[in-house]
């Protein structure tokens, strides 16, 4: 059974952002849930073959998370996300690095701020995550990097994880 849910990327090189705007088959709460619960985001928070793990995280604002993208061959890609503003089950905002294990930001890759927005669809859930950067070369930077092949593959995972909690 294929549902057609909504999935819009698109790439402001006027503003430097990045819109996604994707539909889930699940209610609102379950949705956010997956989006600030470490236990859950480990579960979907990277593209396949690769998995998550959190070192830490406080949702909360002012709180991170510190976690890394694991590939087969065990190498590891680190990312640590700072939460500015949280209004629960509606939206947070948050500013995102690429960072080391030890949790030190790397300054030669692109930081951006991240507004991720949770609305009903029916009885579905959509999120609206907009991405902005601070220019247009770091927008197309993490555009070559695959941002958009691995947002699909990371958001057809959290599809996935959401069938089997809402059976």
């Amino acid at each position: 059974m294929k549902h057609n849910l909504q999935f819009d990327f698109v790439a402001d090189k006027v503003k430097n952002t990045l819109t996604i705007t994707r539909e889930f088959l699940a209610g609102r709460q379950l949705v956010w849930d997956c989006y600030t619960k470490s236990d859950l985001l480990d579960q979907w928070f990277a593209p396949k073959p690769f998995t998550t793990k959190t070192k830490s995280m406080d949702f909360s604002e002012g709180g991170h998370w510190h976690y890394a993208m694991i590939e087969p061959n065990g190498t590891e890609y680190w990312g640590y996300t700072e939460y500015l503003k949280i209004q629960p089950i509606d939206y947070y905002t948050s500013t995102d690095a690429f960072s080391n294990a030890e949790g030190e930001i790397n300054t030669d890759l692109p930081r951006a701020e991240w507004v991720v927005t949770f609305t009903d669809k029916g009885e579905n859930a959509l999120v609206e995550t907009v991405v902005t950067y601070k220019s247009l070369s770091d927008l197309e930077t993490v555009i070559n990097m695959g941002m958009e092949q691995g947002m699909t593959a990371t958001l057809e995972k959290l599809d996935e994880l959401l069938l089997t909690l809402t059976k």
